[in-house]
C-alpha cells in the first residue's frame, strides 16, 4: 500500500511522463507540419518554373515556329539561324533570372546538392570528369551556344531530381553553371551560376 508521500511522487512522475509524451507528440506533429509545408513550397516553386518555361516555349513558337524539315544541311542551318534571330528579337529585354528566379535557383541548387551528396553522387562526378570539360565559357542570356564548344550532357541520375522539360529545351552543364538550352535555336534561355557543387 502506497503511503501519502509516495503517492505524491507517483503522481508527479506520471505528470512528467505525460508531459514528455505530449511534447514528443507535439514535436512529431511540428516536424510533419514542417515537412508538409516544405513540400508544398517546393511544389509551388516547381509550378512557377513550369509556367515560366511554358511561356518561353509559347513565345518561341509565336516568334517563328520550328524550322521546316529538310534534308539540305545548308537550308536547315539557315532556317535555324532565322528562327534564332526572331526569338532573340522577341526576347531582346531578357535577363538572367527571368526563368531561374532566385527562389527557383535556390530550389535547383538544393536538389543538385542533395543528389551529389546521395548514393549516386560519386557516379555523377565520375561521369562529368569523363566528359570533355567546359571551362572559360561565359554564358549570355539570349545568346547562342558556341558551335565549336562541346555540349556536356547532364547525367541521367541528376536529371531524375530536376523538373522535366518540354522537348524543345534541355539542361546543359557548363563548368559549374546549369544552363537552360533551346535545342532548335541553340540559344541560352537562362542559367544558374555555380549550380554544380565543387568536386
Amino acid at each position: 500500500m502506497l503511503k501519502h508521500g509516495n503517492l505524491g511522487i507517483v503522481i508527479a512522475g506520471s505528470a512528467i511522463v505525460g508531459t514528455l509524451v505530449v511534447l514528443e507528440l507535439s514535436f512529431g506533429f511540428a516536424q510533419t507540419q514542417s515537412d508538409t509545408t516544405h513540400a508544398t513550397d517546393d511544389a509551388k516553386v516547381v509550378a512557377d518554373f513550369g509556367s515560366r518555361v511554358a511561356k518561353y516555349v509559347e513565345l518561341a513558337k509565336k516568334a517563328g515556329g520550328s524550322p521546316k524539315p529538310t534534308k539540305d544541311p545548308a537550308q536547315l542551318a539557315e532556317e535555324r539561324r532565322q528562327f534564332a534571330d526572331k526569338v532573340q528579337s522577341a526576347r531582346a529585354d531578357s535577363k538572367q533570372g527571368d526563368v531561374f528566379t532566385p527562389g527557383i535557383a535556390a530550389y535547383f541548387k538544393r536538389q543538385i546538392a542533395a543528389t551529389f551528396a546521395g548514393p549516386n553522387g560519386r557516379k555523377i562526378r565520375v561521369s562529368l570528369k569523363h566528359a570533355e570539360p567546359i571551362q572559360g565559357l561565359h554564358l549570355k542570356i539570349n545568346g547562342a551556344y558556341p558551335q565549336a564548344v562541346p555540349r556536356q550532357s547532364t547525367p541521367p541520375t541528376l536529371l531524375l531530381n530536376l523538373p522535366r522539360l518540354p522537348k524543345e529545351l534541355e539542361y546543359r552543364i557548363v563548368g559549374r553553371d546549369l544552363a537552360l538550352h533551346d535545342i532548335a535555336t541553340n540559344l541560352i534561355v537562362d542559367f544558374i551560376p555555380n549550380a554544380i557543387p565543387n568536386s
